[in-house]
């Protein structure tokens, strides 16, 4: 026998099969998580994916129709990003943008702009969207300061509110022997507890109760609201009303919201001018972001949105990190308790609250969640409220 081997003969390959062909690319830039639309040289609207839509909650209709001037002021930055990758055909970038207008509010977007070669002039421009993750944030520190006076709440409840009681029953019977200056000392003794137990009640509030609820109509809500505030504090201001008459029921609490919403808007009452001075309710659909169930893996919807503005002079910028915190006020002779409250409201009922503000325009946002299906209804505006 040989010790040569003979060479196998090799088997032919397995021709291997082609990719499929690629999708052309408007299916592509349609499956994009990320807002993505294609701009001509005029800043015209050529193309928008479906996140695109919803970034400028308008409908590639509508935006086909119109410039990027019209949705943005022209000193945007993003004019400028535009007018470099046309300058230099090239790819540029910008972070922390603010998109602020009257169609438009966005803060913290960063933008990719790229030249596409087979239109001169036209330029693809991504964005992403960094204001739900600061919205989600600030919810998150809202929720602390919740959490924080509620715990401050029942620590009041137990541990001030027994021995008070036994020091304004000592101030009653030293009341009934004492002389004339002493009786005086002694009322005073007795309107001090009575003071401090008020407040006591007042935190009693943030105690966390289970909360009931339901199916809710909103606009006959802020129709409430506003007959208590014209009736009241702020009969000598104008309210404004501007509502999405398709607008679902929220799902809340009618007592919870309609004693939110009031503090909202007797704030903004306070705070505008008596003359010339306006509070503007607002109800709008917003594709909001959905945010987590503590303690499980549901997700919530949000996207029905509340809206308080108001054209005071704005809430001081060393007071807006923590303004949903306990204390904090920029009233004179303020407890600083009541916004702490509506954090907490806004929190039992799953939703999300949040605030801008500058001079001249103060704006406080709810987002607040749809029934369950089968629970769905239109919360037209002009129904009567039934209180």
């Amino acid at each position: 026998m040989s010790g040569v081997l003979a060479a196998r003969p090799r088997r032919p390959e397995a021709a291997r099969p082609l990719p499929a062909p690629l999708p052309d690319a408007a299916a592509i830039l349609g499956a994009l998580p990320m807002p993505a639309v294609v701009l001509d040289a005029e800043d015209r609207f050529r193309y928008a994916n479906q996140a695109a839509e919803l970034f400028f909650q308008l409908s590639f209709g509508t935006l086909a129709a119109m410039r990027l001037g019209d949705l943005l002021p022209p000193d945007s930055r993003l004019f400028a990003l535009l007018a470099q990758v046309r300058q230099h055909e090239a790819p540029v970038s910008d972070h922390d943008l603010l998109l602020d207008s009257p169609r438009l509010k966005r803060r913290g977007v960063a933008a990719h702009g790229a030249p596409l070669t087979e239109m001169p002039g036209a330029v693809v421009l991504t964005l992403q969207d960094g204001s739900t993750a600061q919205m989600m944030n600030r919810q998150l520190n809202f929720l602390g300061a919740a959490r924080g006076a509620s715990a401050m709440a029942e620590m009041l409840a137990h541990e001030v509110k027994n021995p008070l009681s036994g020091i304004r029953g000592a101030a009653q019977l030293l009341e009934q022997n004492a002389s004339e200056p002493d009786r005086e000392l002694c009322v005073l003794i007795q309107d001090e507890a009575d003071r401090i137990r008020n407040l006591v009640d007042r935190m009693d509030m943030f105690s966390d109760r289970p909360v009931e609820l339901g199916p809710v109509n909103i606009h006959q809500v802020l129709d409430h609201v506003r007959r208590v505030a014209q009736t009241g504090f702020a009969a000598h201001l104008r309210i404004v009303e501007e509502y999405d008459p398709s607008l679902p029921l929220v799902w809340g609490n009618r007592d919870l919201l309609v004693q939110l919403l009031l503090n909202l808007v007797k704030n903004a009452a306070e705070a505008v001018e008596p003359m010339g001075g306006e509070i503007v309710l607002a109800t709008a659909y917003h594709h909001g972001v959905r945010i987590a169930v503590p303690g499980s893996n549901e997700r919530v919807h949000v996207p029905l949105q509340v809206i308080v503005r108001d054209n005071g002079p704005g809430i001081p910028e060393p007071v807006r990190a923590t303004l949903f915190e306990p204390f904090v006020t920029t009233k004179r002779g303020g407890q600083g308790l009541g916004l702490a409250l509506v954090a907490k409201l806004v929190a039992d009922q799953g939703g999300l609250i949040e605030c801008d503000s500058r001079p001249g325009r103060t704006i406080f946002r709810l987002s607040l969640a749809m029934p369950p299906a089968g629970q769905r209804e239109s919360a037209g505006p002009r129904l009567k409220d039934p209180s």
